[in-house]
Formats: C-alpha cells, structure tokens, sequence
C-alpha cells in the first residue's frame, strides 16, 4: 500500500500544563503602591478569543531600569525581576499585576515586550504594548515611526483606570502588529 503523505501539524497546545508557574502574572505583590493592571483578550482571525494561549512580559520598573536579577521564575515578593508569564483563560483573557514601564532611555516610548505562544502557531510571536501616555514620545519612537500610520494603534495600549488594557489580534482585521527578530 503506498500512502501519501500528510501536512505537519502543530503539538499541543501545551502551553497550560508546562509552561506555567505560581505567580507568574503577578510581577508586584499586592500591596505595592505603585502597581497597576496589564490585561487584555487574545483573538484568532476569526475574531473569537484564544482559551489556550500563553503570554509573556518583559518591562523595565518604573524608573526605566532594566532588572538583572535572577530568579523570574521563583517570586521572593520584593525582587521585581521585570518578566511574567500567563496562560488565557476560557475567553482567552489575560492578566498581569505589574508597574508601569518607565523609559530605558532619556525621550524613548515606555512600552511592555510581549511574546505571545498560541495554537496553531509554528513559532512565538514578539510585540510591543506602549504607553500611551506621553504623545511626545510616541511621535519620536523609531519603532512605531517604522509602521504604517493605520496600524500603528495595534502597538499602543489604552489607559484605563486601574491600568491599561492590550489586546492582541493573531490575524484578520486589526492584526496586531508583530516584529521579526530575525530566528531569535
């Protein structure tokens, strides 16, 4: 019998039984004067909610330092190591207890780096979720004047009270925009 072969397929999705871990959204603790909400929904290109991804952060604190600490993985509770890691949950979602990015340099856009693991996706997607707090910076920021005017408003976070909100469109109308970093 000669059977043909088939496409690949993607394994999983795993991502809610390995790669989670206790604390992983809650980047302060809960008493940190400073702390706000980064949140948002996951959607496919159909435009319905992705129950099963997995988002990370990656921020500078408030002050726009870079943290070297290690131990990301294992919270201590006063250790801002700068990194989270959530899954969506059945709406697809998501959540972080954080601060508010500070800027790494004098001028430069605040913004959160997000990687996004989802099904049916061959490899991680990277993004940015900037602040929109500062007009300023926004207008000078390399990376935002990089993309096209009418999809530059997918990289930028809106405020809200407790926080802000992000959400990340995999496909379709209003696909978020996603950044190449060249195999890394």
């Amino acid at each position: 019998m000669n059977l043909a072969p088939t496409p690949g397929q993607t394994v999983g999705p795993f991502f809610h039984y390995a790669l989670p871990f206790d604390g992983g959204a809650e980047l302060v603790s809960a008493g940190h004067p400073d702390r706000i909400r980064l949140h948002g929904t996951v959607f496919d290109g159909a435009g319905d909610p992705v129950p099963d991804a997995l988002i990370e952060i990656w921020q500078p604190d408030g002050s726009g330092a870079v943290s070297q600490e290690p131990g990301s993985l294992r919270r201590d509770g006063f250790t801002f190591t700068g990194f989270g890691r959530v899954q969506t949950d059945r709406v697809g979602h998501y959540t972080f207890a954080t601060v508010a990015p500070g800027a790494v340099t004098e001028g430069s856009a605040p913004f959160f780096a997000v990687c996004v693991f989802a099904r049916g996706l061959l490899d991680r997607l990277f993004t940015r979720a900037y602040l929109p707090d500062s007009v300023r910076a926004l207008t000078a920021d390399p990376l935002l004047g990089s993309v096209d005017d009418d999809r530059r408003a997918t990289l930028i976070a809106t405020a809200e009270n407790d926080g802000y909100r992000f959400d990340i469109h995999l496909q379709g109308d209003g696909e978020t925009v996603f950044l190449d970093h060249g195999g890394r």
